[in-house]
């Protein structure tokens, strides 16, 4: 049995993964006659392969149980895919490296902090989102239309545990 331990989300750490949506760290510049600091290019948006086009969606996700248990992750290769939390609070992501299935060894669970979102890049193994306390609305950044199909299931034989996580 793997328990996932969860670990604060850094750019750093989630590199291999995708990219941090936040303000920290970031260049910025004034807009808007001096009223509006900008943030450009925060995440890598992936959407055009075979004829595919950016699509901004809501996702509404249900709580979970803990301890929960992972039965399957997801990747899209043919696509990036970002989310960020409509109320703008701390929500959970379980990820694991570009592979041709997810070695349940190393995939890890990290803690999106409220300002922050993610974005993960194509290919990367991810758990589908929920919400860790009641229902939650995403705003997802990811691909629709366009030609090949772009949502790969791996399915786990193997107990993969998050424990109680209050956040």
């Amino acid at each position: 049995m793997k328990v996932l331990i969860p670990e604060p989300l850094t750019a750093e750490a989630f590199a291999p993964f995708g990219d941090v949506i936040e303000r920290a760290g970031r260049d910025s510049y004034t807009i808007n006659y001096g009223k509006t600091a900008r943030y450009s290019d925060l995440a890598l948006l992936d959407t055009l392969e075979n004829g595919g086009k950016p699509t901004v969606s809501i996702f509404r996700s249900q709580p979970a149980v803990f301890p929960l248990r992972i039965l399957v992750m997801e990747r899209h290769p043919l696509s990036s895919q970002g989310f960020i939390s409509m109320e703008r609070l701390p929500f959970l992501t379980i990820v694991a490296p570009r592979a041709e299935r997810p070695e349940v060894d190393k995939i890890r669970l990290f803690v999106v902090g409220a300002h922050q979102g993610i974005n993960y890049h194509r290919g990367v193994w991810h758990h589908y989102l929920f919400s860790p306390a009641g229902e939650r609305d995403f705003l997802c950044l990811d691909r629709s239309g366009g030609v090949g199909k772009n949502c790969d299931e791996h399915h786990f034989e193997e107990e993969i545990i998050v424990g109680v996580i209050a956040l």
